[in-house]
């Protein structure tokens, strides 16, 4: 990562520039700015913002799964141009994960459209790092969920992580 990258928790100020990064990294859905302002107040403490000289460069949102306190559930992902291909959406992953707020997460899921080889390649990769399984189902169908107008969603589920406390010691 280049030495003048800082990963932290995001806040509300960040949630424009948010907004801006996720207009700019399609095929990401874009979610309205609002949402995203609400990503980085009520979820700040499971979502991770990337800062490069002074600018949002890489956002991932996630949250703890209601009822669910071993689970993160990662909702979106996104890495500016100018940030791709340094490895930054694996260190997002795993700047929350070892969180302390993450300190009970054994497993980590998301959803992924059968064509998206980034994500596919992200996940697999955390999921060896991590040394755990990873299982997918369908979790929101194309023709029952979306009406045929979006691609299937695909629930990855990572986990459990192999030597949590050995991970965090090293990182």
């Amino acid at each position: 990562m280049a030495a003048d990258m800082t990963l932290r928790v995001p806040t509300r100020e960040d949630g424009n520039a948010v907004h801006q990064l996720i207009g700019n990294c399609p095929p990401l859905d874009t979610n309205s700015l609002y949402c995203n302002l609400l990503q980085c107040a009520h979820f700040a403490d499971t979502s991770v913002a990337a800062v490069m000289d002074g600018e949002l460069v890489g956002f991932i949102s996630g949250y703890i799964i209601p009822g669910r306190d071993d689970t993160l559930f990662i909702w979106q992902v996104a890495v500016g141009e100018k940030a791709r291909g340094q490895g930054l959406a694996g260190k997002m992953l795993a700047h929350i994960v070892d969180r302390e707020r993450c300190a009970e997460v054994q497993f980590m899921e998301t959803t992924i459209t059968e064509d998206n080889e980034a994500s596919w390649a992200l996940f697999s990769r955390f999921a060896e790092r991590r040394d755990a399984e990873m299982a997918r189902s369908v979790m929101f169908d194309r023709d029952r969920h979306f009406g045929g107008e979006h691609a299937s969603e695909l629930l990855v589920r990572i986990g459990p992580f192999g030597n949590q406390a050995a991970v965090r010691a090293t990182a």
